[in-house]
């Protein structure tokens, strides 16, 4: 998935210790770069590097501790974790005041709304999109071969992760067609759609209930190099809330059957709808097809299964789709599912709701 904040720390390094060795022969050169790793993991800074890579380092370890550990942590780990936070953010602006992923982590944690943040990420964008632009044509001069491509990409990623945050934030604004918008613009700048921003683009046309544009943007994911194809947890649940706003019950329930193939304890995570934080540097980087993939679509799915008001406080969508995981889910899995959701009010609506629902199958 997206972005790995510490795997981009360690191109930038290797790809600037590569340069440091441009002027060697090409075997002492080799050899030098075979204790890079090693040097990387316990010397970094006796390795040659800029301001900005140091500035981009601190954006990493941030990450690590706002994306990856404060979703987890009990109040008093918090107390700990985010004020470090900030200070790595702030010493990352010190090196770099055009380090655009900490200004933007750093807009992210003071923003009182959605929307103020949101404005503030339309404000910047034209002005992140010239630096980064400004810096992918000087890599393309100073560099060459398959090492100026690999610089050149890497340029443009804070801009790419820019515009997956415009994308996100304006889906939960209810922007829909904005956050098309700066999905499309994502694509053109990077056809291969490192920042994932097709998933959230299939929200977005089904929040639309678009169903052609969703058929394009799937056709469009079939020629990307990616392990999904288009069974992808977002395109799936699109495709879900598309045959259920539509009564295709029976459509809906193969969609949610191909989930289940696919995904390990999809009737669970399904059925809690849990919404998490947003990754703050981008979305959460996890495994194709694993179970935690699943429950990050899930959370951004919230649009869609919240929408509308129902008996049992969850949308009209989510409701529904809580009592087709209950039909589908293990033993265990129901267990599981009893300890954590008040079933009562389940139960009732299932008896008053049988002739409807019986109709619709």
């Amino acid at each position: 998935m997206a972005f790995d904040a510490k795997w981009e720390d360690y191109q930038r390094m290797a790809l600037r210790f590569a340069f440091s060795l441009k002027d060697m022969e090409p075997l002492a050169a080799a050899k030098e770069f075979v204790s890079f790793g090693r040097r990387y993991a316990q010397e970094r800074d006796s390795l040659p590097q800029t301001d900005a890579e140091r500035a981009f380092h601190l954006v990493a370890e941030a990450t690590t501790l706002v994306d990856y550990q404060l979703p987890f942590a009990t109040d008093e780990e918090a107390e700990t974790i985010i004020p470090r936070a900030h200070r790595l953010l702030d010493e990352a602006l010190t090196l770099d005041p055009r380090c655009y992923d900490a200004a933007r982590m750093a807009v992210a944690a003071n923003c009182p709304t959605f929307e103020s943040y949101y404005d503030y990420l339309c404000e910047m964008e034209p002005e992140v999109r010239a630096y980064c632009e400004e810096a992918r044509n000087a890599a393309l001069l100073d560099v060459s071969g398959e090492r100026a491509v690999e610089v050149a990409n890497i340029a443009l990623h804070p801009h790419l992760r820019w515009l997956a945050a415009l994308a996100s934030k304006a889906l939960i604004c209810g922007r829909n067609r904005e956050a098309l918008r700066f999905c499309k613009d994502a694509l053109e700048l990077d056809p291969a759609d490192t920042a994932d921003t097709r998933f959230t683009a299939a929200l977005a046309y089904a929040k639309l209930e678009d169903e052609q544009g969703l058929d394009q943007l799937e056709s469009r994911c079939r020629k990307l190099p990616h392990p999904y194809g288009t069974n992808d947890a977002w395109m799936l649940l699109s495709r879900l809330a598309l045959a259920h706003k539509r009564r295709n019950l029976p459509l809906a329930r193969q969609v949610l059957a191909r989930i289940a193939e696919l995904y390990p304890n999809a009737a669970l995570t399904l059925a809690r709808q849990k919404e998490l934080p947003d990754g703050v540097f981008a979305r959460l980087a996890m495994p194709p097809f694993s179970e935690d993939e699943l429950i990050v679509a899930a959370s951004e799915a919230t649009v869609l299964t919240q929408e509308g008001r129902d008996s049992l406080g969850r949308g009209a969508f989510g409701s529904w789709l809580l009592q087709e995981c209950l039909s589908i889910a293990t033993r265990e899995q129901l267990e599981e599912i009893r300890e954590e959701i008040d079933l009562t009010a389940l139960s009732s609506r299932r008896e008053d709701d049988q002739g409807n629902k019986e109709g619709w199958r």
